[in-house]
């Protein structure tokens, strides 16, 4: 493995081990991607092997073109086209019809595929120069924390990897938000780095789809993104009883108990919720190697991007009720 700063020249190395059927992690605006080559179910078998993902859950093709996209899908719904024109590139993934060209093995045998177009220069310019749709769910082991830098990446997968282009740290911090559009209804399927009011105000009402038993795209079980100590919502009178363990508080804005933590982040002292999600796993990694008993997140208001840090603390949470 190499793990490589994001030049021209490593650009170019990392699209040859792609062509290669090799394995790249790359950073986009939400978290680090773990790539391979789209088109060809050897490639894209990797990336289930390397995360120990089960094969049943789909992963996202990422495109740097309209035309790009054409080719592996079909956009055939007014309010898909203004979503595209609105928020791509951005961290907007949209589940469509597939078309043939597409592995069985990228969409877990759906006949539709995910799709997005990632807001990152490193990410655009990789997948031009393979010419190629990407498939990359985030470069970590299936269910833990996702990677928001090229050292969380190598600390997890740094074996299993050909090559990790280094861009720094992810702006946005959370996965990008999902949706599928029908004749039908709108579904929100994963909140994500576009929050759910800015999508309705441009094409109405979405339901918001809860976890399932056989996901039609990332993000969808019950538990995820999880951290390898437990991980529970803030609990006043639980943590009075903790005495003698060492605790890791994750707060919004403020600590709360504060001589009861050895270690305290904040997620925005401003109180945003943007700034809030581009720390949110960085910080919990940060907790994660401070040989911690416990770590107690404070519960946001779910509105705007808080719905997909609430999503994410959730099903942390959830591996260890």
């Amino acid at each position: 493995m190499k793990l490589l700063e994001a030049t021209n020249k490593n650009i170019e190395l990392a699209t040859n081990a792609l062509n290669s059927d090799g394995l790249v992690a790359f950073p986009t605006e939400t978290v680090y991607g773990l790539g391979a080559n789209g088109l060809s179910p050897f490639a894209v078998a990797k990336i289930f092997e390397a995360k120990k993902r089960p094969t049943f859950n789909p992963l996202i093709l990422h495109v740097s073109s309209i035309e790009m996209l054409n080719k592996i899908a079909i956009v055939d719904n007014f309010k898909i086209d203004r979503l595209i024109k609105t928020f791509w590139p951005g961290p907007l993934t949209l589940v469509l019809p597939k078309k043939n060209i597409v592995p069985d093995i990228v969409t877990a045998g759906l006949e539709t595929v995910a799709v997005r177009m990632p807001n990152n220069k490193i990410a655009l310019e990789l997948i031009k120069k393979l010419n190629k749709p990407i498939a990359a769910p985030s470069a970590n082991y299936f269910g833990r924390l996702s990677p928001t830098s090229a050292q969380h990446v190598n600390n997890q997968l740094g074996d299993k990897v050909d090559l990790i282009l280094d861009g720094g740290e992810c702006s946005v911090g959370v996965e990008s938000t999902i949706v599928k559009i029908s004749n039908d209804e709108n579904l929100l399927l994963r909140p994500g780095g576009i929050p759910k009011e800015d999508i309705e105000s441009i094409i109405g009402d979405l339901k918001y789809r809860t976890e399932v038993e056989t996901p039609n795209s990332p993000g969808q079980l019950k538990i995820h993104y999880a951290p390898e100590i437990p991980i529970y919502f803030y609990d006043e009178k639980k943590i009075q009883n903790l005495s003698n363990k060492k605790l890791g508080g994750l707060f919004f804005q403020y600590s709360k108990l504060e001589k009861n933590f050895n270690s305290i982040k904040i997620l925005s002292p401003k109180g945003g919720f943007r700034e809030a999600a581009s720390n949110l796993f960085s910080f919990l990694h940060q907790l994660e190697n401070e040989k911690l008993d416990m770590i107690f997140v404070e519960r946001l208001e779910e509105k705007g991007i808080g719905i997909a840090i609430m999503d994410r603390l959730k099903k942390a949470v959830n591996k260890y009720l």
